[in-house]
């Protein structure tokens, strides 16, 4: 059964094919894709397709990923999630993207906490990875506030747009948690 977390408000929850138009409009959003390393979404099939394969990857314990909805109201603000998991290895990297119109409002890092928590309390992850374009000062500083630390630079690890971007690799062990 996948898990719907909960936070004071938010809810995290399994994202299905009624989520598509907003997974669309989400991932089609130059503003969110900036520094995301994707290229934009560009139909509901294509979008029906990738939510197919959040449901098979986490029955087969490769990834996991929530949409994020405000408490009282259906719709998505984002997603959150981790990516790369291995059991082997007890490490996963986490990703997430709210829509604008939900920045700065502290929903992102409520829902950060949330996942972490999950990642390493029900996961049994010893380690949290993210890797963000050295760019996104949102994203350092959110990460750096829940207790993330900076191991390095890739140099040219991601595109977007068909240009590569540097990127930094954070990481959180389960010691180091503040949850």
């Amino acid at each position: 059964m996948f898990p719907e977390l909960e936070t004071k408000r938010l809810i995290l929850r399994k994202i299905v094919e009624n989520d598509a138009g907003e997974i669309l409009e989400c991932f089609s959003d130059e503003d969110v894709l900036r520094y995301y390393g994707q290229k934009s979404l560009e139909s509901i099939d294509q979008v029906k397709g990738i939510i197919e394969n959040f449901s098979k990857g986490y029955e087969e314990k490769q990834l996991i990923k929530w949409g994020i909805q405000l408490k009282g109201n259906e719709k998505l603000i984002g997603t959150i999630g981790f990516q790369e998991w291995s059991s082997e290895h007890k490490k996963a990297n986490l990703s997430y993207a709210l829509f604008p119109e939900h920045w700065n409002k502290g929903y992102a890092t409520e829902a950060v906490h949330e996942a972490i928590s999950y990642g390493f309390h029900k996961l049994q992850y010893n380690r949290i990875g993210a890797i963000v374009f050295t760019q996104n000062s949102g994203s350092i500083a959110l990460l750096s506030k829940v207790g993330f630390k900076k191991e390095g630079t890739l140099r040219e690890y991601l595109y977007q747009n068909n240009i590569p971007f540097d990127t930094y690799v954070y990481s959180l062990l389960r010691g180091e948690a503040k949850i």
